[in-house]
């Protein structure tokens, strides 16, 4: 009787896939929302095989095992929380419309191969590391036919990304149980720099917020956490060596501000999930609150000869400004352990130095004319080499490169701007390495918007392929002027797993027809994991609906 009610079980397999070469084979259609997507993970690995075998997971029994005597703070963590995450956010009462169904579900136990009791994890553990640009993030794992499943990867970090695909191969039958198929994975990401900016000037967001965000991002594999900390309209971070500049600079000097306690509990929660953590803080433009405790930094705007009572950029003609830069980047380069800063350089405006008669004479005395770009290049470089003397390296947006500065060759160049493709053609013709922006700025918002993400390639330009192994990877972006803790997590997800999946994925794992059904998959994950990601492609539903937390 058991294997006759097996017959009316209701298949969601995918029988082959190979994600490597962009094929979904003898997929299944059933009257369920998006079964042959159960158990899809997203990203894409680079290369992928499920076998129609299913195994079940026992919560009750499962456990977590390393191949080492001693388990570092990293994977002592991941164990837990991933725990948590494969059996804590799933339903566990199950209601059923008739009779009928339950017994079908009943005899679907019959289909299964087997159990799998532990998830072996085989990797160098080592504590009080950090990420790096150069960190190996790939990793195997296989699930056998007879339900030993095992994770082998070269450094922690790949280790945590196998282990966020392994919790997103496993789902939950009609009947409550665990379910996962026999699996073969091999998998690295395409581009090492995977980032996601987030601006907490133009609005403040918490600690709460930020670490929530730093989990979407491990479970999307993104790895970079570009923290434009500080702008014109705030200036929160909490400086030990210049604390006016927060106390004068912030929205408010108490509620408003990152302590230095809050920065290093950032760091530390972003390196237990693999995520570097590079700050911004962008000069000589957008450095208004900047001068409200820095005296004579910021450039006086003249109007006739006269001071306006405006000011604009950091004033580059003076000696104490790089005496502040030094003091400043000092600090900067102790507390941030990564190796990269982010320098800006972006939308300066010439006008106000062009007002100034302390800017005209420097000018006249260096032999500059009217040309403010040697003005801006003479800054950018008295700051590259600060910094660079503090053994950090630097990235900068577009423009310093636009306005002709020449800057060390081993300066990052992000591009942001429209115009793109023959941007990185040309960037990367000079010799720089680059970061693509420009096409992910997740604050513009459109209808159905994420096609247009996942399609847009950091590579697709006229170049040589030596300049298209320039290109580091890439970052979506979301600007602060309309978005804080109420909306940061639902206008960030899922339409920033479309860049995910591009900066990991294979380069012909591009069709958005097949990406579309496993995408709902994916927002329906987070959404079952506790976080308000939006839908993308109209009418839907999720098994689990999000439930409002606090």
């Amino acid at each position: 009787m058991a294997s006759a009610l097996g017959l009316l079980f209701i298949s969601c397999i995918t029988l082959s896939v190979v994600y490597g070469n962009s094929q979904i084979d003898d997929v299944k259609k059933y009257p369920d929302p998006s079964p042959q997507t159960r158990g899809s993970p997203w990203p894409a690995p680079k290369q992928m095989t499920i076998s129609e075998t299913q195994l079940t997971v026992d919560q009750a029994t499962f456990k977590f095992e390393f191949s080492e005597t001693e388990v570092c703070s990293i994977l002592e963590e991941a164990f837990v929380r991933y725990f948590k995450i494969i059996f804590g956010s799933y339903s566990t009462s199950l209601k059923f419309s008739s009779w009928k169904t339950l017994r079908s579900n009943i005899g679907s136990r019959s289909r299964y191969s087997g159990t799998v009791s532990a998830l072996q994890v085989v990797s160098p553990c080592i504590d009080n590391i950090y990420p790096s640009l150069t960190s190996d993030e790939s990793y195997t794992l296989e699930i056998s036919e007879k339900g030993v499943a095992t994770l082998k990867a070269s450094e922690v970090w790949g280790a945590l990304r196998g282990l966020e695909t392994f919790s997103q191969l496993i789902y939950q039958d009609g009947l409550g149980t665990f379910v996962l198929n026999a699996t073969s994975i091999e998998d690295a990401p395409r581009f090492q720099h995977r980032g996601l900016l987030l601006d907490t000037s133009r609005h403040f967001l918490s600690l709460d917020v930020l670490k929530e965000n730093l989990d979407v991002m491990s479970q999307n594999k993104l790895n970079v956490f570009h923290w434009h900390i500080v702008d014109d309209q705030a200036f929160p971070y909490e400086s030990s060596t210049f604390p006016d500049m927060s106390m004068k600079g912030a929205y408010n000097a108490f509620t408003h501000v990152y302590t230095q306690e809050n920065v290093k509990e950032i760091i530390e929660y972003a390196r237990l999930r693999g995520i570097r953590v590079i700050p911004e803080f962008d000069s000589p433009g957008h450095t208004m609150s900047w001068g409200k405790a820095i005296a004579n930094l910021l450039t006086k705007c003249y109007s006739g000869g006269k001071p306006s009572g405006d000011v604009g950029p950091v004033n580059p003609a003076f000696n104490t400004t790089y005496t502040f830069l030094q003091n400043f980047f000092q600090e900067i380069s102790t507390v941030f352990p990564d190796h990269y800063v982010h320098l800006g350089g972006d939308e300066v405006s010439f006008d106000c130095w062009k007002s100034n008669p302390d800017i005209t004479a420097f000018m006249e005395n260096m032999g500059y004319g009217k040309d403010y770009a040697k003005l801006e290049e003479y800054y950018m470089e008295k700051l590259l080499n600060i910094v660079s003397g503090l053994k950090k390296a630097y990235i900068i947006w577009q423009e310093v490169i636009d306005n002709g500065a020449k800057v060390a060759i081993d300066t990052v160049v992000e591009v942001w701007k429209p115009g793109y493709v023959e941007e990185m053609s040309r960037v990367t013709s000079l010799g720089y390495k680059t970061l693509l922006a420009a096409p992910w700025y997740l604050d513009y918002i459109s209808i159905q918007d994420w096609p247009r993400y996942y399609m847009a390639d950091p590579q697709n330009f006229n170049g040589t392929k030596a300049q298209k192994d320039l290109v580091m990877g890439g970052e979506a972006c979301i600007w602060g002027e309309f978005v804080d803790g109420t909306n940061l997590l639902s206008r960030l997800w899922p339409r920033a797993s479309a860049v995910a999946e591009r900066l990991w994925s294979p380069a012909s794992f591009n069709d958005t027809k097949l990406a579309t059904p496993r995408i709902d998959e994916h927002r329906c994950r987070l959404v079952r994991r506790g976080y308000p990601a939006e839908p993308l492609n109209g009418p839907s539903f999720c098994g689990h609906e999000y439930v409002y937390h606090q």
